[in-house]
């Protein structure tokens, strides 16, 4: 018995690098199929290496210049400054770090809990799925923004797990809904009904034979709760209902249009702009690589290429 388990595991390790090696050539295929998608993933693999290198770049403390207050876009300021002399596009870098982590994370609880939710929910029905799916429609029915400001005044943002796992746990109902009706349309087809017939556990077929199915749907999500995320937190940070405990683009935001009078002031619009260029760009990039997610996950798209 040993010895055949000896013998079979290496065929087995063989068969899921392979599996994995086909996937990424599969992905890398997808991606470049398009002009537009290999733009979105550039742009995507900026802002990702920006916010993981870019802070180490500069010092804890930015330098300040109190000759180059607001100065102008130029060579030695690409973007600008602020109010006390800080070049606008270090403040970007530094910055981007908490805003995509925050984000991502926060997309991640968003994804996790509504697609476990609605799988559950969706495959065993009865009162498990009742229940689901009422506090699902407390999730739903509590707007979001408004329950993101009362926890504001309670919860510690200063970390980027905190600010990702309020903005998951207030934003997970439409995922939770979406996945449930798509469960439900799977489990009456045959490969589920075969599984049930082989007596494989519910766990098994949940996350093997239904989730593979519906991980389009997921990845997809996934992207957009990411745009979604980052539009929450920089909202918060803007109207001033967060501490500003770190730099981030929000706080550029509000600092340039409550303290700088950036809405009055041309001198102070860099200031302004420079945060809302990198959301532009960065949702620009996120909306192009909605394509290639699609296609990698849906086999049916695959085969008609």
């Amino acid at each position: 018995m040993n010895a055949e388990r000896s013998i079979q595991s290496p065929k087995l390790y063989k068969t899921a690098a392979q599996s994995k090696q086909s996937f990424l050539k599969t992905a890398w295929k997808a991606i470049i199929r398009k002009k537009s998608r290999f733009a979105g993933f550039i742009i995507i693999l900026f802002f990702t290496l920006m916010a993981i290198i870019g802070p180490n770049l500069y010092p804890k403390e930015l330098p300040i210049d109190s000759n180059a207050i607001y100065a102008p876009i130029s060579w030695k300021y690409l973007l600008g400054t602020d109010f006390e002399g800080t070049s606008n596009l270090a403040l970007i870098i530094t910055g981007a770090r908490y805003v995509l982590l925050a984000a991502a994370l926060g997309a991640l609880f968003t994804v996790i809990f509504g697609t476990v939710l609605g799988l559950i929910a969706g495959y065993f029905v009865g009162w498990s799925d009742s229940i689901i799916m009422r506090v699902t429609d407390l999730f739903l029915t509590v707007p979001s923004f408004p329950l993101l400001v009362v926890l504001s005044t309670v919860w510690n943002f200063g970390q980027p797990l905190a600010m990702g796992f309020v903005l998951g746990i207030t934003g997970w109902g439409g995922m939770a809904r979406a996945v449930r009706s798509q469960t439900l349309s799977l489990r009456e087809r045959g490969f589920v009904e075969a599984a049930k017939g082989l007596g494989l556990s519910p766990f098994y077929i949940l996350f093997r034979e239904i989730l593979p199915n519906v991980s389009s749907y997921i990845g997809m999500n996934l992207l957009t709760s990411i745009t979604g995320c980052i539009y929450a937190e920089v909202g918060l940070f803007f109207l001033g209902v967060v501490p500003f405990h770190v730099n981030n683009w929000g706080v550029m935001l509000n600092m340039a249009v409550f303290s700088a009078g950036a809405m009055s002031s041309p001198t102070a619009l860099p200031y302004l702009l420079s945060p809302l260029l990198a959301l532009l760009i960065l949702t620009l990039g996120i909306v192009l690589f909605l394509d290639a997610i699609d296609e990698i996950f849906n086999p049916r798209l695959r085969e008609d290429v």
